[in-house]
């Protein structure tokens, strides 16, 4: 069942989006070369605590943690640690959320830390950001869940690869409902699948959040020994963006986005629903 929001209860979910986009400037100022992704989950427990906001991610399913730090290979779900030192070169997506009066909020984002890097690591990143706002622009009344997957996929199959080859969109994992849980019903593929059929259809108060995981390399990833952190097969590298959407009567509104998606979606010629909470 998928769970349809009023306008007062996205407002309320807007709220903790913002909450959700404050972590994310206050950690991507703090990913710098030496610091250990336990100082990165520090710094996401004193904004939510700034805000009077409560994590979602400490304890879900019993996972330790504030956030999820991903370095390099690892896809999602990486366990932040006193042992992980980021350095000059490294990749790391960033994946938090919050909840406020009962609401929640997720996002996910890549940042470079420190400086070198290699073109292919920057436009994959691009590419996988890019796919998002795609699927993001695709959710419109009248569409359905999979217009969404078929935005995102499409985008990534038509960027060139620097060095030939396919991106690899990960296949175990994907977006999916959001609202008073933080996981809920529809699960949102980052591609077509047609024995999935077309999904639900796209109305006023579907709130999802769309997270394209992609690689440079193998769609395919297994879980470490500590039953979370999920890496490639082949040890490539990843990117992961993810935002929290809202359907509205006026349009989309990225409930995570500080400015809820007003600039992206313009180039992208899609109006974004007015903010509730301007």
């Amino acid at each position: 069942m998928v769970q349809i929001k009023s306008p007062e209860q996205i407002a309320k979910m807007r709220a903790a989006g913002l909450v959700v986009a404050a972590i994310h400037a206050a950690t991507r100022e703090a990913a710098v070369p030496g610091a250990t992704t336990k100082d990165l989950d520090q710094v996401a427990r004193k904004v939510l605590a700034d805000h009077g906001a409560k994590p979602n991610f400490l304890g879900y399913g019993g996972f330790p943690a504030t956030i999820c730090t991903s370095v390099n290979e690892v896809v999602v779900h990486g366990i932040p640690s006193d042992e992980v030192v980021l350095k000059d070169g490294d990749v790391i997506s960033i994946d938090c959320g919050a909840i406020v009066d009962g609401w929640h909020g997720d996002a996910a984002y890549t940042a470079f830390v420190g400086s070198g890097h290699a073109p292919e690591l920057i436009e994959l990143s691009r590419v996988t950001e890019e796919s998002m706002w795609a699927g993001i622009a695709a959710m419109k009344q009248g569409n359905r869940l999979v217009d969404i997957s078929r935005a995102v996929e499409t985008y990534i199959r038509r960027q060139p690869k620097p060095g030939g080859g396919r991106y690899g969109i990960i296949e175990d994992y994907g977006g999916h409902g959001i609202g008073t849980e933080m996981h809920m019903d529809p699960h949102l593929l980052n591609y077509v699948d047609r024995r999935r059929g077309k999904g639900p259809k796209l109305v006023p108060g579907f709130c999802l959040a769309i997270e394209p995981m992609v690689s440079l390399g193998t769609p395919k990833t297994r879980v470490l020994d500590d039953e979370w952190t999920v890496i490639t097969t082949d040890g490539t590298w990843s990117s992961h963006w993810e935002h929290s959407v809202a359907l509205t009567e006026a349009g989309p509104l990225v409930l995570t986005a500080p400015d809820g998606g007003k600039a992206k979606l313009a180039e992208l010629g899609v109006t974004a629903a007015p903010d509730p909470l301007a």
